[in-house]
């Protein structure tokens, strides 16, 4: 079975450019009849580890290394050893960008609070 580039998009919710630059990267490598492209379920299923890998925050080229290291003679365990690797890098670094957000947010919420202080006083000043 081959999926057409319309079906894909459609399915993943992608554009056709999109599937273009994956392509062009090396990522994804639809076979061509003519102008048309037709994609395996093989890269089918790379798409969808793509667009999963970019979710939860991987550069191409960690997506790329890690869609390299399938094989089927060890059935993916060293992509599976490689993924969980880079799945516990990345939930360490999400953990650290929670902390940064949390302290942002803190930040902002006082100097809201400071900012109602300074309008309120303002304001206060110019009415009497």
């Amino acid at each position: 079975r081959t999926f057409s580039i319309r079906q894909l998009s459609k399915e993943f919710d992608v554009t056709a450019r999109a599937l273009r630059f994956y392509e062009d990267k090396g990522l994804i490598s639809p076979e061509r009849k003519g102008q048309t492209r037709l994609y395996s379920p093989r890269d089918r299923a790379r798409l969808q580890l793509i667009l999963r890998g970019k979710r939860l925050g991987f550069s191409l080229i960690e997506i790329h290394e890690i869609l390299d290291l399938y094989t089927p003679k060890d059935h993916g365990a060293a992509q599976m050893r490689a993924t969980l690797q880079k799945y516990r890098s990345q939930i360490e670094t999400l953990k650290r960008q929670r902390e940064d957000i949390d302290a942002a947010i803190k930040d902002m919420a006082e100097g809201c609070v400071w900012l109602e202080q300074q309008i309120h006083n303002v304001e206060a000043e110019t009415s009497n």
